[in-house]
Order: C-alpha cells, then structure tokens, then sequence
C-alpha cells in the first residue's frame, strides 16, 4: 500500500524546481487545511497562490473534467439566482463568494492530482497529516486548559474545537488525516507504523473530544470500510493477515484509551449527554428530522428556492442538511445538480475501487473519508467544508489519472503483440 511509484504515466514536464515547489505547495495546502476560524483563512491564501503557480506552469483542463465543471457551475448559478433578491446582506454575499470560490477549488485539485499523481497524492498526505495534528494538539491543549487562555478560545460548549470554528467541523475534518495514519499503522514498517500510531492516536483523542456523534461514527465506519477494502485489494496473503492482526491490536488500544477516559468525571458525562441517540434539537415537528421533512416539502413549490442562510426564517434553526439545503438556497437547479454531483462521484469511486494503481492506497483513504462524508451530509450541513471539496476534487484528479494509466497500461500490453 505505498504512495510512490518507479512508474509515472507520462513523466514530469515541469524542471526540477518548479517540480519541487508545486509539489511543496500541494503540501501546504493539505498542512492549511487545518486552521479555518478565521476568514479568508490561511487555507484560501496558499490555494489561491498554488493555482496562480500551477496554471503559469502549464496546468490544463481535460475532458474527463466538463461533467464536474457543468454541475459545479450549475449548482452555483443556482444558488446565484435564489441569493439575487438577498445581495443586499453582507452574509448571503459572502455565502455565494464561498461557494463559487470552492467550486474553482475542486477544479483545481482535481487538475493537480491528475498528473504527478503519487509525488503530489503523497504530499496532500503528508501535509494533510501534519494539519491534523495541529488542529488536534490545539483542540487537546484547549480541552484541558494546557495554554494560558487557550480554552476559551479552542473550546465551543466544553468541546473541543482547536483551530475550527465547530467542534463539528473539527472531527469531521480529522477523520481523513486519521485514516491516512492508521493506513500507515497497518502497512507499513514497525518504525513508520509506530510514529504513525502515536499521531493516530492524538487526532482520535481530538476526534473524541470534539464530542461529535457524527464524527465519532464517521472515524469507525469509514475505517472499517477502509480496511475492509484494504484487504479486499490487497495482493498477498501476508499482507491480508498483517492488516487484520494490526487493526484488531488498534482497536483493543482505542477500547482501552476510552475507557481510561471515561474514568474522568467531566469527560463522562459530556460523552453520555452526547453518546445519547435521543437529542431535543432531533425530536418534534421542528426538530432536525421534522425540520427535513416539511423542508423538502417546500421546496417542491418553490422552483428558485428561499436564497442562501434563509432556512432558520422560516423554522428554529438551520437545514442540517446538504442536499435539503442545496433545494432551499438554490432552487430546483441546485437541489438536483448539487446531488447528482456528489453521487456521481460516488459512483465512479467504487468503480475505481479495484483498478491497480500505484496511488491506490492513498485512494482508499479518500473515497472512504469522502464516503463518509458524503453520509454525513444527511444530518449537518457539509457544503463549505473546505475538506470536502479538496477530496471532491482529489477523487476526479485520481479517477482522471487512472483512466489515463489504464489506457497506457493498455497501450504497452498491446504494443509488443502488434510487433508480432
């Protein structure tokens, strides 16, 4: 399951020191993901300065890209047109500059990673693991008052927030980077696998602490899902047996970290309060899933939508709801095209799932946290994470490029029986 290949599909146009910067920038960028409590973040800063880089470089928009392009584009004009008698607020702007800005994201990563494809896969890992240990330390250091003014500040309702405005965000966020390390964990060397281990283990820690039901079920599903397929794809049977061995010790270690935990009275009882399935703001009429229910049937009368942030008007609070939302904000365009984007994805991610790759073990950590999310997009609002458009736009970049590795693949087995 590495993420460097000896073999490229066509090899790196870009000199040595271009080469070296975008791939330091694909880096950055997975590092800035982590700190987005303040607006424009760091993260909007590095991306914009690495697609200014990458298109004087030579960055070229492909075919296989115009179906995301045509629903990114659509989605958008969408929520456009339902914010048009809105314009006037400060807030629904902003909301509409976001959601082009994040479309242009997608298309950009997914440029990126169509070409160089494990250099740059194994950079995004790298920093995207170096970002959630910042969010993860931070979130830590706030939660037990470590830094001198650090909880009120890294802390959100006793939960742990770190460097994201929602402790939500927060353990939605570290799920990707935590399943990068626990990859690591069960494949690699003892050396690699140990220092992995210990970064699997602070970003789960912070993943508890954020006290998010959604993403406490997101980081085991989607690693049982991920390992699952691990095994599924992997090419021998030592492998099979390493991967198993190793994923029940980590969760005998997670088993026993919760309980350690749970031996401190606060940290008890938030995670009861929490643990619980029965929550007053799901229950009722107006509750979350009463909410959903007379919000769809809205939408079925009203063609161009309410506009963007207008949903808690007309009931207690928000949607909690992607695809809902994506009806109430842009109307009939963006209720169906914003959906048919995302399960399109899907779509062709599980049918990329067993196409051998040299990247594949990165995306299997990707479909499976983008999976999740995409999941989790039926209870919360998940359109303006900046992570879940970075791996939108990471899944069509691999697609791209194993379709591209498939036809060369092709073309070389073909080649020698041409000759004969």
């Amino acid at each position: 399951m590495g993420y460097a290949a000896t073999t490229e599909i066509s090899p790196p146009v870009a000199a040595p020191g271009v080469l070296a910067l975008q791939r330091t920038l694909v880096w950055l960028a997975g590092a800035a993901s982590a700190i987005v409590f303040i607006e424009p973040s760091p993260y909007e800063f590095v991306t914009l300065c690495a697609a200014v880089l990458f298109f004087a470089t030579g960055l070229r928009l492909r075919v296989v890209f115009m179906p995301l392009l045509a629903l990114l584009v659509l989605v958008n004009i969408g929520y456009s047109i339902g914010a048009i008698p809105l314009f006037g607020e400060s807030d629904v702007l902003n909301w509409i500059m976001t959601s082009w800005y994040m479309a242009v994201t997608v298309i950009f990563f997914a440029l990126v990673i169509a070409e160089d494809t494990p250099a740059r896969l194994d950079m995004l890992r790298r920093g995207l693991i170096v970002g959630g240990m910042i969010a993860s330390l931070a979130a830590i250091a706030g939660y037990f008052d470590l830094v001198p003014g650090g909880h009120d500040l890294l802390t959100l309702y006793e939960r742990a927030r770190g460097t994201f405005k929602d402790p939500n965000v927060l353990g939605a966020y570290l799920i990707l980077p935590a399943l990068f390390a626990l990859q690591n964990v069960v494949s690699q060397r003892f050396a690699k696998a140990s220092r992995n281990a210990i970064a699997f283990g602070i970003i789960a820690l912070a993943i508890l602490l954020a006290f998010s039901r959604a993403a406490w079920g997101g980081l085991i599903l989607t690693a049982a899902f991920m390992l699952a397929l691990m095994v599924l794809t992997s090419t021998s049977r030592a492998e099979r047996s390493r991967i198993v061995v190793m994923a029940t010790i980590a969760v005998v270690l997670g088993v026993v970290l919760v309980a350690v935990l749970l031996s401190f009275d606060s940290i008890s009882e938030m995670f009861r309060q929490r643990a619980s399935l029965e929550q007053s703001y799901d229950e009722g009429r107006f509750g979350r899933f009463g909410r959903h229910i007379l919000g769809a049937e809205m939408a079925l009368d009203l063609p161009f939508g309410i506009g963007p942030l207008q949903f808690h008007r007309y009931f207690p609070e928000d949607t909690h709801n992607s695809y809902l939302n994506a009806f109430m904000s842009g109307g009939w365009l963006s209720g169906i095209c914003y959906p048919a984007l995302v399960f399109l994805t899907v779509m062709l991610g599980f049918r990329h799932v067993f196409v051998r790759v040299p990247w594949r073990g990165a995306y299997l950590v990707i479909f499976s946290a983008f999976l999740g999310t995409v999941g989790e997009g039926f209870v919360i609002d998940t359109d303006h994470w900046r992570h879940f458009w970075l791996m939108l736009g990471a899944m069509w970049g691999m697609i791209a490029a194993a379709q591209r590795y498939k036809a060369a693949d092709g073309a070389a087995i073909a080649a020698p029986e041409t000759r004969s």
